[in-house]
């Protein structure tokens, strides 16, 4: 086969494995394991298959008919093998840790959310052996005080739930809490969110708890949600 022709079956392959495994994963055809394992061998093949697009076009090497084949793979390559790479990297440093709050001594704890997670591999049970670990990895995690009252504000965050997109499962303004669910993008992990608000003297405080079903780390997404949330909350208590 000319390098032309690997270039182009490389980039078929890798598109087919970076696209259709999280898919097929979403509808319970594939396993999650071999799904993980089949996005990075497609990410490498279209890594390769870029290169040797590249190689070919430089060199003129193909003739016009496998030319415009290969000129028609690369932005496909480049999509399969750079994208999901990007998406990746940022969190690619965070700690093997799923269970992420903003009161590590009392985590917020979940209620209507418990009967939705029946079978989940993750636990609700809070691992306090994690708790240096997320501190090391996300000091900035706070409790949030805000200048309005517990109802006011639990209130507020079913506004902020709803425009992150979350699918909000039970908002209890007498208990202080407001509990939801979020999916990835990709692979379609679920992530569940208590949110929960206390009275003080000046107003209310807000801690937040956000654990994912599945996985053993995540990429950090359960930190950047808790700092989406609060970003947000804080934003529409000033208006």
């Amino acid at each position: 086969m000319t390098m032309a022709g690997w270039a182009f079956w490389l980039a078929s392959v890798g598109a087919c494995l970076v696209v259709a495994a999280p898919v097929l994963y979403r509808v319970g055809v594939v396993p999650l394991g071999p799904a993980l394992l089949a996005v990075p061998l497609g990410i490498l093949f279209a890594l390769v298959a870029l290169s040797l697009s590249t190689t070919v076009l430089l060199t003129g090497r193909p003739t016009p008919g496998g030319r415009v084949r290969v000129v028609a793979m690369v932005p496909v390559a480049a999509l399969t093998g750079f994208v999901p790479l990007l998406m990746v990297l940022p969190g690619i440093r965070a700690p093997a840790i799923h269970d992420i709050t903003t009161d590590t001594s009392t985590p917020p704890q979940f209620d209507a959310i418990v009967p939705l997670r029946s079978g989940a591999p993750n636990s609700l049970e809070y691992d306090a052996e994690s708790v240096g670990v997320q501190r090391e990895a996300y000091p900035g995690l706070r409790t949030l005080v805000v200048a309005q009252s517990p109802e006011r504000t639990v209130a507020l965050s079913q506004d902020v739930a709803l425009e992150l997109g979350w699918d909000v499962v039970a908002v209890d303004p007498v208990a202080g809490r407001l509990e939801a669910s979020d999916t990835t993008f990709w692979f379609g992990f679920t992530d569940d969110i208590v949110v929960r608000v206390r009275g003080v003297s000046d107003g209310s405080e807000v801690d937040l708890r956000s654990t994912s079903r599945v996985g053993v780390g995540d990429l950090g997404a359960n930190a950047a949600r808790i700092r989406a949330f609060l970003d947000r909350l804080s934003k529409a208590v000033e208006r």
